[in-house]
């Protein structure tokens, strides 16, 4: 079973959604880790074994964060950044996760495609 962190970027109650689905979900904001920087948000996440889930574009950086690396990043890249849409967008992740890891991967989930970083 996968373990999730929401960046702060996203709404609380996604994490609920992950959670209904059967998934171990929290959020930086529940945590008191707002404004943490992202080089020790992302520690934080690997030190508990969570996959981050952001739409902070600093993370698709390969350089910056090798995916073998890390426990896994997600990069949601919805057309817009309603609540409507990043539900969308989060349903579509939910399917994914029944067919795909994320596990030591970077994935860029926009509404046509899974772009996957990282070997399997």
């Amino acid at each position: 079973m996968f373990k999730f962190k929401l960046d702060e970027n996203l709404p609380v109650g996604l994490a609920n959604d992950l959670t209904m689905a059967g998934y171990n979900a929290t959020t930086v904001f529940s945590e008191g880790l707002s404004g943490t920087p992202d080089d020790r948000l992302l520690a934080q996440c690997d030190a508990e074994g969570r996959i981050l889930i952001t739409l902070d574009l600093d993370f698709s950086d390969l350089r910056a964060y090798p995916p073998d690396k890390h426990t896994g990043i997600v990069v949601l890249r919805p057309p817009d950044q309603s609540v409507p849409a990043l539900r969308k967008l989060f349903s579509k992740l939910v399917a994914l996760l029944e067919v795909e890891s994320p596990s030591h991967r970077l994935w860029i989930v926009d509404e046509k495609r899974l772009r996957v970083r990282g070997e399997a």
